[in-house]
């Protein structure tokens, strides 16, 4: 860690010493209250690092939500949801999570005040705030605090927190609207918001203004981004790949079949998959499997955007009753409607789900306990067999999601006896429906192709399936539904005051609060989930939780030149209590020059999707199967008898509540400079460091992937006398109960450089630099198996597999002359490794068995965003932008999951260049 601040205070240094010097203002600024700190001061640095952003910056940057623009942010990583990203648990949802530690670590408010967290975990476990209901028209600034603040804010806000704040004292009305859409004339985006305000303050003794935004986004198809080179084709043969790649399917291997569109049927003779004629009638992918397979690809079905429909609806009234005393009301509601189209399910699916009574799992593998009955027509063995099936003719499954959010606030805020105070009551709850269709009712179909009593035999599948009749149809389909809720009551206060004790820098400053919060979570399982009758295995989590805390902050000046904070915080849950304390301490030998430092402790409390024994999820991941893959020289090597992909094998996890968790904890270290070298020039530098400990996990899926508990299909191999080896046939399913078991160690330093330039009859233009360094991203399950994941691939165990470059940029350059304003944004990330941790083998390998991409590197990704804005006149503005301007595609990405060929994080380069323009008029 200090050699890292070494060598980037030189680098920042010279940076510096590079810009010319200009005037710089010496206007006094007002005292406020900076998110981490609960006591108001007359400068905005304090000893924690916050970055700060404006509504100027946020509306120019053209990204269409809060969340797209927090996600470009160099501070953002692993484990944020990206609204891409249809097919997790979370669908529908955003998220941020700081230093990649999670949305679960990262602590997001609204007006300094918690909302309920959405309505569904992610993963199943992680409880998060859903960026997707902040409207982005009224924002007013957003702070993004970059070290802990549990001293303050309590459980969450392990990796930093994220305070979104609206504006409170507007009055006119302003009318914006806008419109988007790609190079390819799709991906269209509307935006439209009204904002109203009226009432003075000062004169009025009120402000009341309230804003309505509306928002749709049209679905963009994987199938529409064929012609831009290996985006959006789950086939990635042509770039140098092997058959069995994780979008693709229909393909033969050893004793093993992937369900495919005409259907495979199992010889019994020779104990091998045969595929039914015709997948010339279905598959437009090119075919090549060697054992006769009808080889197809996701793409012909699956989005890479959702369609999407929302809703933000605001209001804040805000009264001064009398001097000392002012009244203040919040009301929220948003509504998010996004449909995600995936492919359609198969006949062998392997489901779990809970027993009777909560009872040990159950678990149905039913590629082995649906067969095609003897006297099934297209049966040509004489016996019953098994079968591999894509139920294309059902259709594929599209996941609808509805979340409506509602928040209301009321409160006080004053001052008395030298007091500034504020108490307030926050009642909000999010509120999820999801439908996804087209699911499978198993019961029918084993029916439909296993009984020939049924009213439903049989089921002609394949080219035959127009003899289908649509009564048959009609049981087939299932609609599952589940209707989940989180509700969250707070009451809380503070208030903070200067101590009539002076030190040599001046007088302390002392805060004081508390708050009760009561959370209750409600979410069911998808209909027919619960006992196995669908195509989808059993997620769900109840509970509820109380938690009451108190804390005091303090502010000593104790010399001109240095400023000492302290806060403790005490929270009570029903299970454990937590003491938090924080200390920060800021030296500023010169005007121009401070030295800062923080040390502060955490917590994150179980959530009820990880301690309650009715809560439970089942996930799905890609690992290299030990088995059937082992490690040799380095490199996986499928066995004889298994094929290249059980070294990349999607498997499912089932995850268990355990109701004697702990809470995880944490530490974290700051050091940092802010230095103004010359007029016009800003530069901070801060190197952190945070280790979280006794963290709430699953068992990891390489280390379950190694257990005998896990759970496999019957296709063993054999060794070389011909003998089966015993449990080796493909990974289907593990199993673990959340555990406290690892640690995670995060170390890296953050660069942020302003130069302003004031360019006389030119106007005036700003330059900024922000640079993150990962230096370690270190996961510990034990002593001995610990995995690395700075400048890899990894954590895969998280959200999207997206990977930690070690490096993320974004340099940005704005440019005010007369009425135009022109900005511009280049955004870079890293290379990284195509490895799942520092050591472990290449995770990806081209059909001729060597490393993949080229070099086992996922290239590293720029591009360069441009706006510009025109004052018509006083009232009138006119907006424009160009997200990815050089139309860079993003490098072909064959391991992560968030994106089908490519990350997430390149998402802009998945899209292509993009249009927006708008504009916006004050009436009065």
């Amino acid at each position: 860690m200090a050699r890292s601040v070494r060598l980037l205070f030189a680098a920042a240094g010279m940076s510096a010493a590079a810009v010319p010097a200009l005037a710089q203002s010496d206007a006094p600024m007002q005292r406020v209250e900076i998110t981490g700190s609960s006591i108001k001061r007359a400068t905005a640095e304090t000893a924690s690092p916050v970055t700060v952003v404006n509504s100027d910056e946020l509306l120019r940057s053209g990204k269409a939500t809060v969340a797209e623009y927090l996600q470009t942010l160099t501070v953002d990583g692993a484990g944020s949801l990206p609204t891409s990203f249809g097919s997790g648990f979370a669908a529908g949802s955003t998220a941020i999570s700081l230093r990649g530690l999670g949305a679960t670590s990262t602590l997001v408010l609204l007006n300094g005040r918690r909302m309920a967290p959405f309505a569904r975990a992610d993963d199943g476990q992680k409880s998060f705030t859903d960026l997707s209901t902040v409207p982005m028209q009224i924002v007013e600034r957003i702070e993004i605090l970059k070290d802990g603040a549990s001293s303050l804010y309590g459980a969450d806000a392990i990796a930093g927190v994220v305070n979104i704040i609206l504006k409170k004292d507007f009055t006119g009305l302003t009318v914006r609207g806008e419109t988007g859409w790609s190079r390819y004339d799709d991906a269209k985006q509307n935006k439209a918001s009204i904002t109203y305000g009226q009432g003075d303050l000062d004169e009025d003794k009120y402000n009341w203004v309230v804003n309505a935004e509306y928002s749709q986004s049209d679905e963009l198809k994987a199938s529409e981004r064929a012609g831009r080179d290996w985006i959006g084709h789950g086939d990635i043969r042509p770039w140098g790949y092997g058959l069995p790649t994780q979008y693709a399917a229909g393909y033969i291997s050893n004793g093993a079949a992937s369900p495919s569109p005409t259907g495979s049927l199992l010889n019994p003779a020779t104990g091998q998959y045969v595929s039914l004629p015709g997948c010339a009638q279905f598959s437009n992918s090119v075919q090549g499997d060697p054992r006769g397979g009808c080889v197809w690809h996701q793409d012909q079905f699956r989005s890479m955007q959702p369609q999407i429909e929302s809703l933000n609806l605001y209001t804040r009234g805000t009264w001064q009753i009398n001097p000392n005393l002012q009244a203040f009301t919040e009301l929220g509601y948003s509504e998010r409607k996004t449909s995600f189209t995936m492919t359609p399910g198969s006949t062998s699916s392997t489901i779990v789900f809970p027993g009777a009574n909560g009872g040990p799992n159950q678990l149905i593998n039913y590629g082995s306990t649906i067969l095609m009955n003897a006297a099934h027509p297209q049966n040509p063995y004489g016996q019953d067999v098994r079968l591999r099936y894509s139920m294309w003719d059902v259709g594929p499954s599209v996941r609808n999601a509805k979340n409506a959010f509602n928040r209301f606030v009321i409160g006080l805020k004053g001052t008395n006896a030298g007091w500034d105070w504020e108490t307030g009551f926050t009642r909000s709850e999010s509120k999820l429906d999801l439908a996804w269709t087209n699911m499978v009712n198993m019961n029918v179909l084993k029916d439909a192709l296993s009984n020939p009593a049924s009213q439903y035999f049989p089921y002609y599948i394949g080219t035959e399936a127009s003899k289908n009749s649509p009564a048959l149809y009609d049981a087939l389909r299932r609609t599952a539904t589940s209707h989940s809720t989180t509700r969250l009551t707070t009451v809380d206060f503070k208030a903070s005051r200067e101590l009539p004790v002076a030190l040599p820098g001046g007088n302390i400053g002392l805060a004081i609060g508390g708050e009760h919060r009561e959370e209750k979570l409600s979410n069911p399982s998808l209909s027919g989930s619960e006992n196995g009758s669908i195509n989808s295995s059993y997620t769900a989590a109840f509970g509820d939780s109380k938690v009451s805390a108190v804390y005091m902050e303090a502010l000593l000046p104790v010399w001109k030149t240095v400023e000492v904070t302290g806060a403790v915080r005490y929270d009570h849950y029903e299970n454990f209590n937590s003491t938090t304390p924080k200390l920060g301490i800021k030296w500023t030998p010169l005007k121009t020059f401070a030295l800062r430092g923080t040390y502060t402790e955490g917590f994150r409390a179980p959530s009820a999707a990880e301690n309650s024994t009715l809560s439970q999820a089942v996930g799905s991941a890609s690992a290299q199967d030990p088995v059937r893959c082992p490690t040799v020289n380095g490199v996986p090597t499928a066995r004889p008898g298994a094929s290249q992909g059980d070294c990349s094998i999607s498997i499912s996890s089932i995850k268990v509540g355990n109701p004697n968790l702990q809470p995880e904890e944490s530490k974290g270290y700051s050091l940092g400079m802010v230095w103004d070298p010359f007029e016009g020039t800003s530069l901070s530098i801060d190197a952190f460091k945070i280790k979280r400990e006794n963290e709430i996990n699953p068992v990891s899926y390489a280390e379950a992937a190694l257990s005998p508990t896990a759970v496999r299909n019957d296709n063993n191999l054999r060794d070389a006398n011909g003998n089966v080896i015993q449990n080796s046939g493909t990974l289907l399913v593990v199993e673990g109960a959340y555990r406290n078991s690892s640690f995670t160690t995060v170390e890296g330093v953050d660069v942020d450089i302003k130069q302003r330039l004031r360019l006389g009859d030119y106007g005036r233009a700003t330059l900024g630099l922000t640079w993150t360094h990962i230096r370690k991203f270190l996961r510990a399950e034990s002593a001995t198996l610990q995995y690395e994941f700075a400048g890899t691939h990894g954590n895969c165990d998280t959200s999207n597999c997206m990977g930690t470059p070690k490096n993320k940029v974004n340099v940005t350059a704005s440019w005010d002359v007369g009425a135009w304003n022109f900005s511009a944004t280049a955004n870079w990330r890293d290379s990284m490794k195509n490895i799942r941790y520092e050591g472990a083998p290449c995770a990806s390998q081209f059909a001729n068995g060597t490393v993949a991409p080229g070099n086992c590197e996922l290239a590293s990704f720029t591009t360069v965003d441009l706006s510009t804005r025109f004052n018509v006149s006083k009232n009138f503005t006119l907006f424009a932008s160009v997200s990815n301007l050089f139309d860079r595609v993003a490098p072909l990405d064959p391991l992560t999951y968030g994106g089908m060929s490519f990350n997430p994080l390149d998402n802009s380069g998945a899209v292509g260049r993009y249009f927006k323009f708008g504009a916006q008029y004050k009436f009065f």
